[in-house]
């Protein structure tokens, strides 16, 4: 088709010799027409002889000289606001902590840095900071416990600013003489951040009550914290002897790192099938058994501990792997569990199938139909329980996300710094390094896999990822039934 010139008309407005090649696509006059008027594209309506002329073909037949008829009004230029906008790199300290609402820190009362990360990162965990604020002491001539002040500590922390931790520090060290251990300069002496963390659990598991008067645990670590492994035991050297299986509980998983280990999961995955050497009865003489373990209940915070520290004779030191190894923001444990346990996920991992594939459709659709402001609403949605009916505290998916994440930087255990680094929500984190706290995004946390002197990631604290369902307008509460999902 030939070139024309044509004379556009928009409102009290007219163009004259505007240039139309009829050899190109009808949506590239439209933006001459955008940027002689300001009118976007998609709000332009081009009128010659009763037709409109539409985007990606020429339905009207154009002549030199013609008047064409433009209809739309251009965007308002918007107005520039009152108060400038302030961006988060300009902010000084005082600016970001109020418009961060940044949490409180912990005082460094002496190479403390191992017990203050572990408070951090536990309190992340939203039920456990719900459990200590209704517990009681069942007697008042009982001494203070670690459960009470870590309440206490707790509710300090939620008031903002920097927290003195001293009394639960002199507390644990009552409870566990190890850690105040002094140095020939009387300072406290580093201490193995994984150590206080794990008997920290075992002193709140005595005196933590389940979350529900009718819990089949004991106490709320036992309930939200802990795991079962179903182990099966053979001998490899002989049919005769019965295949053993056993129920062992943990409070956490151990990430066993090797030359050939690169990624957690294949680090987890490699201490559940061992061989190893013990007598047989039947025999008479030692055996090679091979033991299988595969996880028989998975709790709503997973915690997994990458085994980093060696300990060397001579040194006297636990000598540290700075290996990198890669962990993912998103876990997935369903390869780790039993097939009992797998059948038991399988429905709520079905729903979040339906969701991500319903999700998936719906943008799709999105790209293809242009929404004005006006017409976006917010989806309201409903968060599914994540756990079993008949086992409050599990996780019935299987699924989890990283929220917490406890580094170490340094050669050894009893030396080098510690940090904990905490998710608030979405992509923002905050890196609590003692009184120090500043806000992160997730790619800082994906540095924190090792390979050098930064600082690798010794303790990892996975929450239950939580399925939400949007409620339509006018719907009761949603079936299985899903259109959407939001992340």
């Amino acid at each position: 088709m030939p070139c024309y010139k044509v004379k556009v008309k928009w409102g009290k407005e007219n163009f004259p010799n505007i240039e139309v090649n009829t050899d190109e696509t009808p949506i590239l006059f439209k933006a001459q027409l955008f940027a002689l008027t300001g009118v976007q594209p998609d709000r332009q309506k081009v009128l010659f002889k009763g037709s409109v002329l539409k985007d990606d073909n020429w339905n009207m037949e154009l002549r030199e000289g013609a008047t064409v008829l433009l209809l739309g009004t251009k965007e308002e230029v918007p107005v520039e606001p009152v108060q400038r906008t302030v961006f988060v790199e300009d902010m000084d300290e005082s600016e970001l902590a109020t418009a961060m609402e940044v949490p409180a820190g912990l005082t460094n009362l002496g190479n403390t840095c191992y017990m203050n990360a572990v408070v951090q990162c536990l309190n992340s965990v939203s039920e456990l900071r719900d459990a200590l604020k209704s517990f009681e002491e069942p007697s008042a001539s009982s001494s203070q416990s670690i459960t009470s002040v870590l309440k206490k500590t707790f509710a300090r922390m939620e008031t903002g600013g920097t927290a003195i931790p001293m009394i639960l520090l002199e507390t644990l060290h009552a409870n566990f003489p190890q850690f105040a251990q002094t140095g020939e300069n009387g300072a406290y002496r580093q201490q193995d951040a994984n150590e206080c963390w794990c008997e920290l659990l075992k002193l709140l598991q005595q005196k933590l009550p389940p979350k529900d008067n009718v819990s089949k645990y004991k106490s709320f670590i036992e309930q939200y914290f802990g795991g079962s492994f179903e182990v099966t035991m053979k001998c490899g050297e002989t049919d005769d002897e019965p295949v053993t299986k056993t129920v062992e509980n943990f409070l956490q998983l151990s990430c066993f790192i090797s030359q050939e280990v690169k990624y957690m999961h294949s680090g987890l995955k490699s201490k559940l099938q061992e061989t190893l050497t013990k007598r047989s009865e039947i025999l008479g003489r030692d055996a090679t058994y091979n033991r299988s373990s595969l996880i028989s209940r998975l709790p709503s915070y997973l915690t997994v501990q990458f085994v980093r520290f060696q300990y060397k004779g001579k040194e006297g030191i636990n000598a540290k792997v700075l290996k990198d190894i890669k962990f993912p923001l998103d876990f997935d444990a369903y390869e780790l569990c039993s097939p009992d346990l797998q059948a038991k996920l399988t429905p709520m991992r079905s729903k979040f199938k339906e969701i991500e594939d319903a999700a998936l459709e719906k943008s799709l659709k999105d790209k293809n139909i242009p929404m004005k402001g006006a017409e976006k609403k917010e989806i309201k949605t409903k968060s599914e329980q994540f756990w079993f009916e008949d086992d409050l505290g599990s996780n019935n998916s299987g699924y989890y996300t990283l929220q917490a994440v406890l580094t170490h930087k340094g050669r050894s255990s009893s030396s080098g710094h510690y940090v904990g680094w905490v998710r608030q929500k979405g992509d923002l984190w905050m890196k609590f390094d003692d009184d120090v706290v500043s806000p992160v995004n997730t790619d800082d946390i994906l540095k924190l896999s090792g390979g050098g002197d930064w600082h690798c990631a010794y303790v990892l604290l996975y929450g239950p990822r939580v399925l939400e369902i949007p409620i339509e307008e006018g719907e009761g509460e949603p079936s299985s039934v899903i259109s959407m999902a939001t992340d």
